[in-house]
């Protein structure tokens, strides 16, 4: 089992029952937006308000914690944060799912053509998962 304390620890993070609620649906869950976050902490915290998911997301993206991946037409979800990797979206079910990909050689490319220094990326793929496309 994983020590959800010493990880917002390491991240100077201050350690309350939300937040290691929050890292632990993460965790299990790997990828939520903060309405389904919500949901599913309300059984553990019948009192905690929409507006604390919000700030204590927040102050986890802050910290490189966390990382929001922004999806075409949907809300966006958040996940802990990992090695760089890319996102395969199911535009039939909505099933998310990570792919390693080795993004060099198009942030070269795109720092070529435009001049930017690229500091991060957000690749998102959509397309039909296997179980839709049976």
């Amino acid at each position: 089992m994983t020590n959800y304390t010493n990880l917002l620890k390491e991240y100077d993070l201050k350690v309350t029952p939300q937040r290691v609620a929050i890292v632990e649906e993460l965790y299990n869950n790997g990828h939520m937006n903060i309405d389904d976050l919500y949901k599913k902490l309300l059984s553990k915290f019948p009192s905690i308000s929409l507006a604390t998911i919000y700030k204590n997301i927040n102050a986890m993206v802050e910290k490189v914690f966390l990382s929001e991946v922004k999806l075409p037409n949907s809300k966006s979800v958040y996940e802990l944060v990992k090695v760089e990797h890319a996102h395969l979206v199911c535009s039939s079910c909505g099933h998310i799912e990570d792919i390693m990909l080795d993004a060099s050689s198009i942030l070269e490319e795109a720092s070529k053509i435009t001049s930017f220094k690229i500091d991060s990326t957000n690749i998102v793929l959509s397309g039909i998962c296997p179980k839709c496309s049976k």
